[in-house]
C-alpha cells in the first residue's frame, strides 16, 4: 500500500534569521518528511541546531555566508551527491541530490538554487553554465521511469503567469527568453523538438512543472515578494521556486500549496515554501 510523502522546499534566506523569525512554529504545524532548503549560508552545527532530531545532507558554498544548499529529513537517507557537470559549472553549494528508498521504491530529491544571474556580466554566464548542466543531469535523473524531484529557488520565471509585472521584466535576469526557453525544453514533450520562447530549438526532457499544474492557467501563485515597496502586501510576485517532478512521479501527486504567510510580519523569509505531497511506495 503507498504512503503519502510530503516534500516542502524553500529559500530560508540564513537558516538562523529563518529560525529567529519563526520557521520552527510553521515546521511543527507543516508536517513536511522531507525539506529541501536553498541560501543556507551556515554550517553543518548551525543546519543541526535549526533541525534537531533530522537527518540531514547540506553542502556549504566555498564563499563563507553564500549560497548554501541541504536536504533534510524524517526519513533515512541512503545516499547522496553535488556533482553537477565539469568543474567550469559553478555548483557549490547551489545542487545536492539525496536519495530515500521508500517502501521498496527509490526516490531522488534534489535541492537547487540557481544563480540569479546579472545581465552582460559573468554572474549571467555562471547561472547559463549551471542551466546547460541541469540540461545534461535530468535526462539521467529521470531514464528508465526513476523517480525524482527537482525542487528550489531556480531564478526563472519560466511564464508570463509566474511575475506579476512580466512586461517591465522581459529584458532583466530571471525572465530572460534565453533563461525562459530552458524550462521550455524542461518541461516540453520527451524526445520531441521544442521552440523556446527565445526561438532556440531542443530537446523536450518531459519534466512536469507541479506547481503550474496544479494551479492552471491562472497568474502565480507567486512564491517569492521584493522586500522594495508593498511587494508582498499587493502580492506583487514571481514564482520562482518550484517542484519539477520526472514523468513517473508526476503520476503520484495528491497535493500542492504554497504555503504563504498570512501577513507581512508573519513571513520568515521572502520566500514562501513550496509543498506538495507524493505516493510512494510498492
Amino acid at each position: 500500500m503507498p504512503r503519502t510523502v510530503r516534500i516542502a522546499s524553500v529559500n530560508v534566506n540564513g537558516i538562523r534569521a529563518a529560525v529567529r523569525n519563526g520557521m520552527g512554529g510553521w515546521l511543527d504545524r507543516a508536517d513536511v518528511d522531507i525539506l529541501t532548503l536553498q541560501e543556507v549560508r551556515a554550517e553543518r552545527t548551525h543546519l543541526e541546531d535549526a533541525l534537531p532530531g533530522w537527518n540531514i545532507v547540506h553542502d556549504e558554498s566555498l564563499s563563507k555566508g553564500r549560497s548554501g544548499v541541504a536536504v533534510a529529513s524524517r526519513l533515512p537517507i541512503a545516499g547522496s551527491r553535488i556533482e553537477l557537470g565539469g568543474e567550469d559549472v559553478d555548483s557549490r553549494g547551489r545542487w545536492i541530490e539525496a536519495d530515500f528508498d521508500v517502501d521498496g521504491e527509490r526516490l531522488t530529491v534534489v535541492s537547487a538554487y540557481v544563480h540569479s544571474g546579472e545581465v552582460g556580466t559573468p554572474r549571467q554566464d555562471a547561472k547559463y553554465g549551471f542551466l546547460d548542466a541541469m540540461s545534461e543531469r535530468l535526462p539521467r535523473l529521470s531514464e528508465d521511469g526513476a523517480l525524482a524531484l527537482v525542487t528550489g529557488d531556480l531564478n526563472v520565471g519560466h511564464r508570463e503567469l509566474d511575475i506579476k509585472n512580466w512586461k517591465g521584466n522581459v529584458k532583466k535576469a530571471g525572465f530572460l527568453p534565453q533563461e525562459r526557453a530552458y524550462f521550455d525544453r524542461f518541461l516540453g514533450e520527451s524526445g520531441t523538438v521544442v521552440t523556446g520562447v527565445d526561438g532556440s530549438t531542443g530537446t523536450g526532457l518531459g519534466w512536469v512543472d507541479i506547481g503550474r499544474r496544479a494551479a492552471g492557467e491562472v497568474p502565480g501563485p507567486y512564491t517569492w515578494w521584493s522586500n522594495r515597496g508593498q511587494a508582498f502586501d499587493n502580492d506583487t510576485g514571481w514564482r520562482i521556486d518550484y517542484h519539477l517532478a520526472s514523468p513517473e512521479l508526476a503520476t503520484r501527486v495528491s497535493g500542492y500549496h504554497v504555503a504563504r504567510a498570512v501577513a507581512y510580519a508573519e513571513r520568515w523569509s521572502d520566500h514562501a515554501p513550496v509543498v506538495a505531497d507524493y505516493a510512494l511506495g510498492l
